[in-house]
């Protein structure tokens, strides 16, 4: 059986899950947004920073996250900011693919992670990254702008956010746009943690 289509975020009590200007994705307020994980032992070994790091429900989560995802999908904005910012072996480990009109040959990475270009819209990226997941989830990884595409659209099953005690006042905000009209949730988990609050929803059409 097919899995979930998921999205998982940080996002600031006042709804913003990235700067506006890609200049200041990793500057200091994004590393507030999310200064929660980098302690993480998971974090840490994913991204080959050092052993040690801390256990705990965060780090679990953050595992868990990643063990179910067999495919991601993103948006051009987002490859574009971490073709510079990630390393050598990318942090997914799994087929992406990029929702773009560039056309370019599949860029593979050490560490299992391929990335693939695909230029006929969300839903061609979609069922390309289901079958490439097989029975696990498909994550769509960002920005927020694919999300919410993907979410107009209903292809959307659950989502998660990490609710971190920042305040951003302007930037990128996660339902900037939503069809609200065609969009219904159900809170299905919340669990605080000592840094942030972890909600996760179902999503149903109206």
């Amino acid at each position: 059986m097919a899995g979930k289509v998921f999205f998982s975020v940080t996002m600031s009590l006042d709804g913003f899950i990235a700067p506006g200007s890609l200049g200041d994705l990793m500057g200091q307020q994004w590393m507030e947004l999310q200064q929660w994980a980098f302690p993480l032992r998971f974090l840490r070994e994913n991204l080959k920073l050092g052993e040690g790091g801390e256990e705990g429900r965060d780090n679990d989560i953050l595992r868990e996250t990643f063990k179910r995802t067999g495919a991601s999908v993103m948006g051009k904005r987002m490859f574009d900011a971490g073709e510079h910012a990630w390393p050598e072996e990318a942090p997914f480990h799994t087929p992406v693919f990029v929702v773009t009109h560039e056309k370019r040959a599949p860029w593979e990475r050490p560490g299992g992670t391929t990335f693939h270009f695909v230029n006929d819209g969300i839903e061609a990226a979609l069922n390309r990254a289901r079958e490439a997941a097989g029975d696990r989830d498909v994550r769509i990884a960002g920005g927020g702008e694919t999300i919410l595409e993907y979410l107009n659209a209903c292809l959307i099953d659950e989502f998660s956010i990490a609710l971190s005690p920042v305040l951003f006042g302007s930037g990128i905000r996660l339902f900037e746009g939503v069809d609200a009209s065609r969009v219904a949730l159900e809170l299905v988990g919340a669990e605080p943690s000592p840094r942030v609050t972890h909600l996760t929803y179902a999503v149903r059409e109206r």
